[in-house]
């Protein structure tokens, strides 16, 4: 607050000094003043929101809606965080799975709640970026306009695997060259048409200039055994599922996703590092439907944040692969834009279409 009020004194003290001089230059510092007390005014707002949220809130249950299967990363994320949230304010917070429809079912079933901050859900790149990027129109809900962003909760980094044996490729470039002198002949698998498995290498290829072929599976399962056996050589796949067959030596990996390095791996490379701007982060975060008051936001956002920072807590979400974030509303709001942003010039570019 202090250096909010320093900010704005200082400019108008320039303001000021600028008006002695000419009428002229009166009336610009006069505008200028005026922008900068606008430009306080948004943190000054969300502090008066954030003091003002109901102290009894919450007082009856909070339902929570998970978009996916029990027993999943999302699943244990939403588990973990609903428990505590219970345990802070002393109120249920009821986990209510909703799968289905890549996702979809459960985040329209959060954006048509009653924005009164009893019902919140655990969005992902899937239902909020990837799908509606994937079918425009055909979603009942805006990916991002539709709801009120409370934390990014965690990250599952994908990492470029390929066949030990069938790709000679030791390192990422290498790869490269190996697509380039092989084009469109090199199968690479997906767990499906539109999956961030599918784009996230598709973004490696329009980004480097190289053409593979994609076989796409229904699921990370099939495509797994594939991989495996190398009716396809090579994937963007889920660190989960593939990291220990690198570490038995049947798959090798090239790269992370991420732009940072993946904690289960910290001597392999981001791709960024011979890709630049590469960036694909499977993510997942707490949100709210549109329209919820800003201050029950805050109040969820801030406790959110605090739990995911807590040594026990990103020490059981490294166990199940996830990379803790624990950002604030505003950031997270920030990256689930850029996000559907990004995803849609994929499919653009790459003319992806949905199975």
């Amino acid at each position: 607050m202090k250096c909010l009020l320093h900010a704005a004194c200082s400019v108008a003290s320039a303001a000021a000094h600028v008006a002695a001089t000419s009428r002229v230059a009166t009336s610009a510092a006069t505008r200028i003043a005026g922008l900068a007390v606008l430009a306080l005014a948004a943190p000054l707002a969300s502090a008066q929101s954030a003091q003002s949220a109901p102290a009894d809130y919450p007082t009856r249950p909070i339902k929570f809606i998970v978009p996916v299967p029990p027993g999943g990363a999302a699943d244990v994320m939403s588990r973990m965080v609903a428990e505590h949230l219970q345990g802070k304010w002393g109120q249920p917070v009821v986990v209510e799975n909703r799968p289905g429809a890549g996702s979809s079912l459960g985040m329209d079933a959060v954006a048509k709640a009653a924005p009164d901050g009893y019902t919140i859900g655990m969005g992902n790149i899937a239902a909020n970026a990837i799908n509606p990027a994937v079918r425009p129109g055909a979603f009942p809900y805006q990916p991002v306009k539709d709801f009120a962003a409370i934390s990014m909760v965690g990250v599952t980094p994908l990492v470029l695997v390929v066949h030990a044996e069938k790709v000679p490729a030791k390192t990422l470039p290498e790869f490269v060259a190996y697509l380039k002198a092989n084009p469109g002949k090199v199968p690479y698998g997906s767990s499906g048409a539109g999956s961030s498995l599918h784009l996230g290498m598709e973004l490696l290829l329009l980004k480097t200039g190289a053409s593979a072929i994609h076989v796409p599976y229904k699921g990370s399962a099939p495509m797994l055994t594939d991989l495996l056996s190398g009716q396809v050589v090579a994937s963007m796949d889920a660190a989960t599922t593939s990291w220990p067959h690198v570490q038995s030596g049947k798959l090798r990996a090239l790269g992370v996703s991420t732009q940072q390095r993946a904690f289960f791996a910290p001597d392999l490379a981001p791709i960024a590092d011979t890709v630049p701007g590469f960036d694909v982060k499977p993510w997942h975060g707490v949100m709210a439907p549109a329209g919820t008051p800003p201050a029950l936001g805050v109040k969820l956002s801030a406790e959110s944040q605090a739990f995911v920072k807590l040594p026990a807590t990103q020490a059981k979400l490294r166990e199940r692969g996830v990379v803790p974030v624990g950002s604030g509303a505003k950031d997270f709001a920030q990256a689930m834009n850029d996000e559907f942003e990004l995803y849609k010039k994929v499919v653009k570019d790459a003319g992806v279409k949905a199975d």
